[in-house]
């Protein structure tokens, strides 16, 4: 079972944002039968084996195994990662770019390139799970408190000066056998835990 895992194909996005199919997949972070999972979700077994069916042929649950009940097989499933998230790629007509409006100031823009980072890792981890190899990514994630707006867009001017000056310290455009790499830095208003859970 995977941590998390991008959708990318659109009909597997649908099945997953159906709201039985949604707590079917929270419920089945550890193996369970339609028969179990009917009892914790109060639907019929026949309604449940319904929807993992669904779930299952757009690779979001997978069978861990059968047991044999009488002359019953009992079928145990497990969702095939903890999380997912649904990449743009799966709304591809309507998908976001960044090269439209860039504005570094523009929550939006913020959002396309959001889309696009969600995108392009979500292909790169389906592409490196295919090659069974592994994706070389690095991230940075934390707060900071700031005093006042000033303080705010003065580190936002310093902290783009550092980056571009560590880009230009190790860029090399005429590396034969360099590989492109993206640079994301963000900084937006934390959003309150509690404020996360509804969403």
């Amino acid at each position: 079972m995977y941590s998390v895992a991008v959708i990318e194909d659109p009909a597997a996005a649908e099945v997953s944002l159906d709201p039985i199919r949604a707590r079917l997949l929270a419920e089945l972070a550890e193996p369970a039968s339609a028969t179990m999972l009917a009892a914790r979700v109060d639907l019929p077994r026949q309604k449940v084996n319904y929807h993992l069916r669904a779930l299952e042929a757009h690779g979001l649950v997978e069978l861990v195994e059968e047991r044999r009940k009488g002359n019953v097989t009992e079928r145990m499933m497990r969702a095939t990662a903890s999380s997912y998230v649904i990449s743009p790629t799966a709304l591809a007509a309507v998908q976001p770019d960044p090269a439209q409006s860039p504005d570094r100031l523009s929550a939006r823009w913020l959002l396309a390139v959001a889309g696009r980072l969600v995108r392009d890792v979500g292909l790169l981890i389906t592409g490196a799970a295919k090659a069974e190899r592994r994706v070389a990514t690095f991230a940075l994630d934390g707060e900071v408190r700031f005093a006042s707006a000033a303080d705010r867009a003065a580190f936002a001017e310093e902290l783009a000066a550092a980056v571009t000056a560590l880009v230009g310290k190790y860029h090399d455009e005429t590396a034969e056998k360099g590989r492109k790499h993206r640079v994301v830095v963000a900084v937006h208003p934390s959003v309150p835990e509690e404020a996360t859970r509804g969403a």
